[in-house]
């Protein structure tokens, strides 16, 4: 249904394009980088905020968010050394396709001054006299919106049960499987409320922001990951290799900071207490309780029996 209406935009509007409305191609700039509320390329909006190509792909980020999910689910996959880099770039090739479609099709339909940031694409096709298409787009757009929330929800209680088999969180709540589905239910239920908690309380603009910044950060640490891993662990197993390194884990480094810096400044505020709460958890539970903290301690005890004995 969500492609459906997609592709219905797409081909639809595209008999309504007028490519006078991309001249100005890019209005307000390509760049739109800014160091902590300091704009350092492009123009600045209300509030001081960044304006331009990079801070629209910045704030926009969060509807890029699902690829990364395919990773979450390797261990549920038949030929995970196969099928799971194949849904990775596939999925991140349609969709990107897509998007610049929609996004070329919506600007030449209506000026971009004139579009209404409430409900873009159905009120493209409304000042067009296409007012009866705008419940299918309606319906197109809480498609996407659900699946999309349930693509997350499904992801993140798989990340809490790596977590928990790493014993970085209690592992009887966030490691406990359903004996009939399968799942960790309890992890799940706990990730509904708590996704269901924020989308009550807070705006959808610094939810997405709150999205963004978390989620560029983490392919940040991905990203030096892969470049630690090679150099420590050479002749580790790896079944998909990441490709031209270390070309491609710099340039991944490169741009999600590029983009984090294009995000408002306020934003940096709530990643440092995420990141605070996230330090409060490992250094006051996760630490000492985690795998690796044991397997030391049981090479610590070794090496001291042979010295009693001697």
């Amino acid at each position: 249904m969500k492609l459906a209406s997609v592709l219905f935009v797409i081909v639809v509007g595209a008999f309504y394009v007028d490519t006078a409305n991309w001249k100005p191609f890019a209005p307000y700039g390509y760049t739109g980088i800014s160091f902590f509320g300091h704009t350092l390329l492009g123009e600045t909006g209300p509030g001081g905020a960044p304006l331009g190509v990079l801070a629209g792909a910045a704030i926009i980020f969060f509807a890029y968010i699902g690829f990364d999910s395919v990773s979450t689910h390797t261990e549920e996959a038949r030929r995970p050394h196969r099928d799971v880099p194949i849904a990775i770039i596939a999925s991140l090739i349609i969709c990107t396709v897509l998007y610049i479609a929609v996004a070329a099709i919506l600007t030449g339909m209506v000026r971009y001054d004139q579009i209404d940031i409430n409900a873009p694409v159905a009120d493209a096709f409304r000042q067009k006299g296409l007012a009866w298409s705008r419940r299918l787009i309606d319906v197109g757009a809480i498609t996407g919106i659900t699946s999309v929330l349930l693509v997350m929800m499904l992801s993140q209680p798989r990340v809490l049960l790596a977590m928990a088999r790493d014993g970085l969180v209690p592992t009887s709540f966030f490691g406990a499987v359903h004996t009939k589905f399968r799942t960790p239910w309890k992890a799940t239920i706990l990730t509904g409320l708590f996704v269901a908690t924020m989308a009550a309380f807070l705006p959808l603009r610094i939810l997405a922001e709150l999205t963004n910044i978390g989620t560029l950060l983490a392919f940040v640490i991905v990203c030096s990951a892969v470049l630690i891993m090679r150099r420590t662990h050479p002749n580790a197993e790896r079944p998909f290799r990441a490709p031209f390194v270390p070309l491609v884990p710099i340039l991944g480094i490169a741009f999600c900071l590029l983009l984090m810096f294009s995000l408002p400044a306020e934003n940096w505020l709530r990643l440092f207490i995420w990141l605070l709460i996230g330090f409060v958890i490992y250094f006051s539970y996760g630490r000492r309780h985690s795998v690796m903290a044991r397997i030391r301690a049981q090479e610590n005890s070794a090496a001291v029996v042979p010295e009693a004995g001697s």
